[in-house]
C-alpha cells in the first residue's frame, strides 16, 4: 500500500484527487490544507493542517509518504488576487523549498508538481506544446513567474539530488468549488479554478443583464472540468512514462469567451437569443489566448478530457443553483 500526500487537498481539484485515490485501495491518503476538511475527507484520509513553508513542518507532513501530489499554492483574499506579487512570489518560494526539500529528504517515489497555465501566459505558438517553454518568453504576471519557478525547483531537484518528478499543468479548470474559507475567515480564492466559467454562471443567475465579461470576447480558453484533470493528475501520478516530463492538462477545444459565455447563458436556462455581453478590465484573467496542446498526455498517459464544456458547465450551474454542491 502506497501513502500519497497531497497538499492543497481541500480545494477543488485536490477534493477531486483525493475522492479518486481514496476509492482505490492501494493508497492511504493524508491531505495537509489550512482549510477546513470536508467530513468525508476527514473520515477517510489522515489531515494534516501546519504552515508548508516552514521546513519542520513540510517534513512531518511528508513523513512516511511515497509519493506527493503538491496543489498546495498561495491563495490570496479574492479582493486581493492580483494586488499583492510580492507577497505571491515570496510565500511560493518559501513553499517550493520545504515542499521539494521534504520530498528529497524523506526519498519519495515520485513528486508531482501541479503547475498551472500561466506559465505560457506568453506563448507564441499554438495549440502550445511542452516543448515550447524553453523558447516561451518569461511570464510577467507573478502567478505565472511563480508556477515556473516551482517547475524549475522540480528539475533542479532531480538534476542534483535525483528527485522523480512529474509537472502536471491544467489550463481553463473549472467546477465546484472547493472550501472557501481559510482559518482567518476570509474568502479566498482558488489559485487552480480559472475564473471566467464561474463569474459567468454567476452573472446569469444573478440576473445580470447585460452578462459581464472580464476582458475581450476573443479571448480563448480550454474549458477543463475538475473531474478531468484530477484525473489527469492522477495518471500523471500512476504512470512510469511521467517520470520526469511534464504535461498539459486540458480539453483539447479552444473556446472564445464569447461562446464560452452562451454555453454558460445557456446552462442557466435562458434564451440564447437574448445574451448580450458587456465587456469589462481583464485583470489577471491570463494570456488573450490559452490553447495547450494534449498530444504528450495522450500519447504517453493514455489520457485525454472527456467532459464537453456544454456538459461540465450544465453540471456546474446545476450545483451553484443547489447551493454549490455537486
Amino acid at each position: 500500500m502506497s501513502r500519497v500526500l497531497v497538499t492543497g487537498g481541500a480545494g477543488a481539484i485536490g477534493s477531486a484527487v483525493v475522492r479518486r485515490l481514496l476509492a482505490d485501495p492501494q493508497y492511504e491518503l493524508r491531505v495537509s490544507d489550512p482549510r477546513p476538511a470536508p467530513q468525508w475527507m476527514r473520515e477517510g484520509c489522515e489531515i494534516h493542517v501546519g504552515d508548508l513553508r516552514a521546513p519542520a513542518q513540510a517534513l512531518a507532513a511528508a513523513n512516511g509518504c511515497s509519493q506527493v501530489i503538491h496543489l498546495a499554492s498561495y491563495a490570496p483574499p479574492t479582493a486581493e488576487s492580483s494586488a499583492l506579487p510580492h507577497t505571491r512570489l515570496a510565500f511560493e518560494t518559501t513553499l517550493h523549498n520545504a515542499v521539494i526539500g521534504a520530498a528529497i529528504e524523506r526519498r519519495v517515489e515520485r513528486f508531482v508538481y501541479v503547475s498551472c497555465a500561466m506559465v505560457f501566459e506568453r506563448a507564441e505558438l499554438f495549440p502550445t506544446p511542452e516543448d515550447h517553454l524553453p523558447n516561451c518568453p518569461v511570464p510577467l504576471s507573478a502567478d505565472g513567474y511563480a508556477r515556473l519557478t516551482g517547475e524549475r525547483y522540480c528539475s533542479a531537484a532531480h538534476d542534483e539530488h535525483g528527485l522523480p518528478y512529474t509537472i502536471c499543468r491544467p489550463f481553463g479548470v473549472y467546477g465546484p468549488p472547493g472550501p472557501s474559507a481559510a482559518p482567518d475567515g476570509e474568502s479566498h480564492v482558488d489559485p487552480h479554478i480559472d475564473p471566467l466559467v464561474r463569474e459567468l454562471l454567476d452573472g446569469a443567475l444573478a440576473g445580470r443583464r447585460p452578462l459581464e465579461l472580464h476582458g475581450s470576447a476573443e479571448q480563448t480558453r480550454t474549458p477543463t472540468h475538475v473531474d478531468d484533470a484530477a484525473e489527469g493528475i492522477i495518471a500523471a501520478l500512476r504512470s512510469p512514462a511521467g517520470a520526469n516530463e511534464d504535461f498539459n492538462i486540458a480539453s483539447a477545444r479552444e473556446l472564445a469567451a464569447a461562446e464560452i459565455a452562451r454555453i454558460a447563458w445557456v446552462a442557466c436556462g435562458e434564451d440564447p437569443d437574448a445574451l448580450a455581453l458587456k465587456p469589462l478590465p481583464a485583470g489577471e484573467l491570463g494570456a488573450q489566448r490559452s490553447w495547450p496542446s494534449v498530444d504528450k498526455a495522450r500519447e504517453l498517459l493514455g489520457w485525454q478530457a472527456r467532459v464537453a464544456a456544454e456538459q461540465g458547465i450544465a453540471r456546474t450551474a446545476h450545483g451553484l443553483r443547489i447551493g454549490g454542491a455537486l
